[in-house]
């Protein structure tokens, strides 16, 4: 196929890895207070609601991967121009850009928000966005296996907070989650719609595919992955629909962080502090990969370092920090965001799926032609 990715051995990375980079894209700021968002639909079936949209992910992957596997050593950007064309294909790549800048800032200024509502409120936003910028753009001018081993060390140094869950569990009533299935078919299907800001981040493996390895294995780790967040975000659920009251979920803008807020100990009074400053290393790998994505993307359109490219992203992104303030506008943002997401990452695979399924039988067919002439 045409514009494929020629990558030195040294450029690529394990499969199993995947898991981890798959897994912690998905886990971001979404989790902090999607709880909400699913229940206004779903009720007390918003559990349902968050387990459609786990299966939902299982299925969109199958059809990436299987568009991937068609062209081997291509990404998304290079699929898009063989298939459409040079200039419909430049034209979306730049969209799917356009995505991952606007995926990147809301992860940021979801958690510049939140540093302020619960921590530091008179402390600036410019600071706090600078601040985070620069760690990115240090992961960033790392390469791949920087930010690859941040999602690893994401993940692995964030085991503690699921058993965290025990304490709220203990003022938890099961009888929250009764009657189940009272919302009707499409209450429930449109709360798994709203699960798609917080459960997207999966869909990296359109630009990261062509640096594994061990290509044969991406389907078992990536489906780990996406079964692993399913289930943390089908915890977080079930504890949240039993501890809170209906109103008082309803009300609650932050759900896991308040859930939080009730832990102490005797030797750690607020420990949604430490949650909340810890959550830091959890959104890293967000911000790092739809960067680098946004990065693959560019240098197929135009001719840029990536140290020029990485300064200029930011300082777009310092700027919209600054622009958005209000939780109003933020909340806007999330909205307009997750129902722009759910068409580019769930719609879209699955009609690029059939598009390239189409080609390829339509070449072959032609093929087979001329070697009979």
């Amino acid at each position: 196929m045409k514009n494929s990715i020629q990558l030195s051995p040294k450029d690529m990375i394990n499969a199993y890895l995947l898991f981890f980079v798959i897994h912690s894209t998905q886990i971001g700021v979404g989790i902090q207070g999607f709880q909400r968002i699913v229940y206004q639909d779903a009720k007390q079936d918003a559990w349902i609601s968050v387990l459609l949209a786990g299966l939902a992910t299982h299925i969109v992957a199958i059809c990436m991967i299987k568009t991937l596997e068609v062209y081997g050593s291509n990404d998304l950007y290079g699929i898009q121009q063989d298939i459409y064309g040079k200039w419909i294909g430049n034209f979306l790549n730049a969209l799917y850009i356009l995505y991952c800048f606007v995926g990147f800032f809301s992860v940021l200024r979801n958690y510049i928000e939140v540093i302020q509502a619960w921590i530091f409120p008179d402390i600036s936003t410019w600071f706090l966005s600078a601040t985070l910028l620069i760690i990115v753009i240090y992961a960033f001018t790392g390469g791949l296996r920087v930010m690859v081993g941040v999602s690893f060390f994401s993940v692995v140094l964030a085991l503690w907070i699921l058993p965290m869950l025990i304490f709220p569990m203990k003022f938890s009533t099961v009888d929250s989650l009764l009657p189940i299935l009272e919302a009707n078919i499409s209450s429930i299907l449109k709360g798994t719609q709203s699960m798609t800001f917080t459960i997207i981040g999966f869909e990296i493996l359109n630009v990261i595919y062509p640096f594994i390895k061990d290509k044969k294995n991406v389907r078992k780790h990536t489906h780990l992955a996406l079964l692993a967040t399913t289930f943390v975000y089908l915890a977080f659920m079930m504890v949240s629909i039993t501890y809170y009251s209906e109103g008082k979920l309803l009300k609650t803008i932050w759900a896991t962080l308040t859930l939080f807020s009730f832990i102490s100990f005797p030797f750690m009074e607020r420990f949604e502090f430490v949650a909340i400053c810890f959550w830091m290393l959890i959104i890293l790998p967000n911000l790092c990969l739809y960067l680098w994505a946004a990065y693959r993307g560019t240098i197929r359109l135009v001719k840029i370092s990536g140290t020029t490219f990485v300064w200029i992203f930011s300082l777009f992104a310092l700027i919209g920090t600054l622009i958005f303030q209000t939780r109003t506008q933020i909340d806007t943002i999330n909205t307009q965001f997750g129902k722009v997401a759910f068409y580019i990452v769930f719609v879209y695979p699955i009609f690029l799926f059939i598009i390239t399924m189409l080609k390829r039988k339509f070449t072959s067919q032609k093929e087979q032609k001329n070697e009979e002439v």
